[in-house]
């Protein structure tokens, strides 16, 4: 599928796309390889992407491979939180003329946060890979996540405000974007501070290391799932609102 797509962007002036799991992308990796080389307008959509996907279990449950896109040269990756994201996401893909992208989505259902209202902000700026999604004036805490576990960090802002402690979430659904923008906005969604940074994603927390410094906690996957509801996943590998507030305030009280 994935030689396919990359003969019609060559021959036919159409903008394809084709879509499978996320974990099976390591099969279509030379393809992958080949756009990014080529420059080639191919449009990737992965589905399935994290242990949320439950009962298949760690056969289908992708862990390493946003990260193995990752290093893919000229690949820009795109994991949306919401539909709001996910429109972004399309635009990006149709916009960008000189190499692939991927448009990775999870299996479960999720949450579309009411944008410019409840203090969540316009979706705009995700085309720049990362912004400011809702924050605190006095914030303690930067929760970065992208797609699903997004939601898990504006959960977990609810509980550490009740804790009296103020929070930032910065939304990065696409990492290779955000390392193109200019050190200056960087630093106004990723201040180069002491101040706290959390990473959250259901999957292998390598990567989180070039943007959280060195005050960071990192809530992830570095081992193969297991088949279970998704919830009861995430319930065992602590990828839940209460076990990261409580790390949080755990990590801030000791100041270590």
């Amino acid at each position: 599928m994935g030689s396919v797509m990359n003969g019609l962007a060559l021959s036919s002036g159409i903008i394809p796309f084709g879509d499978y799991f996320l974990v099976f992308s390591d099969y279509m990796r030379p393809s992958l390889r080949m756009a990014a080389l080529m420059k080639i307008q191919s449009i990737f959509v992965y589905t399935h992407d994290s242990i949320g996907l439950g009962e298949d279990g760690p056969t289908h449950q992708p862990i390493e491979h946003i990260n193995a896109l990752s290093l893919i040269p000229n690949l820009v990756n795109f994991r949306p939180m919401d539909a709001n994201e996910t429109v972004i996401a399309w635009k990006t893909a149709i916009e960008r003329k000189d190499g692939p992208t991927t448009i990775i989505l999870t299996r479960q259902g999720l949450p579309v946060y009411k944008r410019g209202k409840d203090g969540f902000a316009n979706v705009t700026n995700a085309s720049k890979g990362a912004y400011v999604l809702t924050e605190d004036e006095n914030y303690e805490v930067i929760l970065v996540a992208s797609g699903s576990e997004v939601e898990i960090a504006v959960d977990t802002k609810v509980k550490l405000n009740k804790k009296g402690i103020g929070v930032r979430v910065v939304s990065m659904p696409s990492k290779e974007l955000f390392n193109m923008q200019s050190e200056r906005y960087k630093n106004t969604v990723l201040p180069d501070d002491n101040v706290l940074k959390v990473g959250i994603e259901a999957g292998s927390t390598s990567l989180w290391c070039n943007y959280l410094g060195n005050n960071k906690l990192v809530f992830g996957i570095d081992h193969f799932g297991a088949s279970a509801p998704y919830e009861i996943l995430y319930e065992k590998y602590g990828l839940t609102a209460d076990n990261i507030a409580g790390k949080v305030l755990k990590k801030l009280k000791s100041g270590k």
